[in-house]
């Protein structure tokens, strides 16, 4: 194993990072003096989706040997002198040279046996699990427990017929050391003070992908624990990381978000194994009706609700200008961002006005935000400004290829919607003000300071939102920034966007004090945000502000903040002193 490989190892506690490999749905985590082995599905908890309930190694005088290692491509046993590593995407392969025994408790073997060497999950991506021994020369089964011993040899199981056949344990090592290795090797080169956490990062990106049946590409899923599909926001924050190391990996990211637009240039919120998440419509039943009791106050409660993400199609697809050389990809993929756009215009401005709203807190990305305490549709100064920030990306291409017309459109459109954006701000408060059905929202939080990212905020305001940010009221928090003013009464440090910190939002707000003359705070956020993440102990989803530690509900190991960490960290390095 790599470097890399070896910096990234010290993080693997087989809790808050399972044991993974690339394209595997197969989760390995400790549990009960041993391990567990889970499967990753599209909205299905893991204790859903168990293939082996315990998995205890035993050492040649019957004791229980622990783990002793965990490296990304095996777990060591080191008592026993057996290790277990992925046999493929599919398999695990189980191995020692000495007298070693391995005890097996599967759900419901009790009821199926083990008829011709299978059991049977009966889960979405695994029916059925299959099962060899060699070397074994004895086979205890009691209900639900399988115990098998061996002299050398091993065990291999794995889901269909991944677990079936002539196998080499030593072979499947070496193989996973491979995949591994070829990953770790594309490994961006950082600052030495930031290698540690970018090697984990990166095996984080790695972890996390998965292939989705029948897309012909790789998802890089937010998280193999909650979040098995792809989120289009989160695909734009992930290939904004894979960039700097897998490039092509980065391009199918964009691929699949923008792959299954709406006839009118929707993009959906979700691709995932079963479709796409595109409209309440697309949800189940329950989930369908209290989306529409929750909808909007101007739209048919009783028509589908449009669930999207925030438009940061372009600024995403600019990232990989100068990585990936396919201009005609690049000539479908502007022409799929420019309907999306139109598609805001033309039927998310609910009540006409011409400033385009969230219909429904999903379509936002922060759906607990007090923003959405509100009654919808809610116009946000963050989506406000995520619109001029595309219209102007739109415009520098179509001047780029030519097409001026459709350039001085865009441009003339975000002027239009800068102008809106200046009327939600209120003076008497400092911050900008979002509205729910028309009503101001009291809430301050941090969607008040994306308008930075425009660039184009007249001084004033500019002065007034750095303010906010160095207000221990407000925004200066301990580990800053906050998505949720100190002082609002909505204020909480736990609930998600309700006063913890993103990486994302740090680095968009990062970005939008650089855009808007004020450099050196830029790369002071992005050192404090890789900070955070460093002291916190991992790329988690989001962190308490007042800690610096992991919330408590907060997803370990998650796709984007390992991302974006990877991508500020680049930055750091290059902006750093030689």
């Amino acid at each position: 194993m790599s470097a890399a490989g070896d910096r990234a190892a010290r993080f693997l506690d087989l809790e808050s990072a399972p044991f993974t490999s690339p394209g595997s749905r197969i989760l390995v985590l400790r549990a009960d003096g041993g391990l567990t082995v889970r499967l990753a599905e599209y909205e299905r908890r893991l204790d859903e989706c168990v293939l082996v309930r315990t998995l205890r190694v035993y050492a040649a005088d019957g004791r229980i040997a622990p783990v002793s290692g965990v490296h990304p491509d095996r777990i060591e046993f080191a008592e026993a002198g057996v290790t277990l590593t992925f046999d493929g995407p599919a398999g695990l392969s189980l191995g020692g040279d000495a007298r070693w025994s391995v005890e097996l408790e599967v759900p419901g073997l009790a009821d199926a046996g083990l008829d011709a060497g299978t059991w049977r999950p009966e889960l979405p991506s695994a029916a059925e699990v299959s099962w060899v021994a060699a070397g074994a020369d004895d086979l205890v089964v009691r209900g639900d427990t399988v115990r098998l011993s061996f002299a050398g040899a091993g065990l291999r199981f794995g889901i269909g017929a991944a677990g079936a056949g002539a196998f080499s344990h030593p072979a499947a090592l070496a193989a996973s050391a491979s995949v591994w290795g070829d990953w770790f090797a594309r490994c961006p080169a950082v600052r030495d003070d930031l290698a540690d956490m970018t090697a984990f990062c990166w095996w984080v990106l790695g972890a996390n992908i998965v292939s989705l049946p029948g897309r012909g590409l790789r998802a890089v899923v937010p998280s193999k624990i909650g979040y098995v599909g792809l989120w289009q926001w989160d695909a734009y924050f992930i290939a904004a990381g894979l960039r700097h190391g897998d490039p092509e990996l980065a391009r199918e990211q964009l691929e699949l978000a923008f792959a299954f637009p709406t006839p009118d240039g929707q993009l959906p919120d979700v691709v995932h194994d079963e479709g796409i998440l595109a409209s309440s419509d697309d949800l189940p039943p329950g989930d369908r009706d209290n989306l529409r009791r929750a909808g909007s106050a101007i739209a048919d409660p009783a028509a589908p609700i449009p669930l999207t993400k925030p438009p940061l199609a372009a600024w995403a697809l600019r990232r990989l200008e100068g990585f990936v050389d396919d201009p005609a990809w690049f000539d479908d993929a502007w022409e799929t961002v420019a309907r999306s756009q139109e598609w805001w215009f033309a039927h998310s401005d609910l009540d006409g006005d011409g400033m385009p709203e969230y219909g429904h807190p999903y379509s936002s990305g922060l759906d607990d935000s007090p923003v959405f305490d509100a009654e919808l549709p809610v116009a946000s100064p963050d989506l406000a400004a995520y619109l001029i920030v595309q219209d102007e990306l739109l415009a520098s291409r179509a001047s780029s290829v030519g097409e001026e017309a459709a350039a001085s459109r865009y441009a003339a459109r975000a002027d239009r919607t800068l102008s809106l954006l200046e009327r939600m701000w209120d003076d008497t408060g400092g911050y900008f003000r979002s509205s729910g059905a028309g009503t101001p929202v009291a809430a301050e939080t941090a969607v008040s300071l994306l308008p930075l990212l425009t660039g184009r905020l007249p001084e004033r305001l500019v002065a007034r939102i750095l303010n906010a940010l160095d207000d221990p009221e407000r925004f200066a928090t301990l580990w800053a920034v906050p998505t949720v003013a100190r002082h609002d009464p909505a204020f909480s440090d736990e609930r998600m966007w309700r006063g913890p910190v993103w990486v994302n939002v740090n680095a968009l707000l990062a970005e939008g004090l650089a855009a808007s003359g004020h450099p050196d705070r830029a790369r002071a956020l992005v050192e404090q945000t890789l900070r955070l993440v460093q002291h916190g102990g991992g790329p988690h989803e989001y962190f308490n502000p007042l800690t610096g530690q992991k919330a408590r509900t907060a997803t370990t190991a998650f796709g984007w903040s390992a991302a974006l960490f990877v991508d500020l960290a680049v930055q750091a390095s290059a902006d750093s002193p030689a």
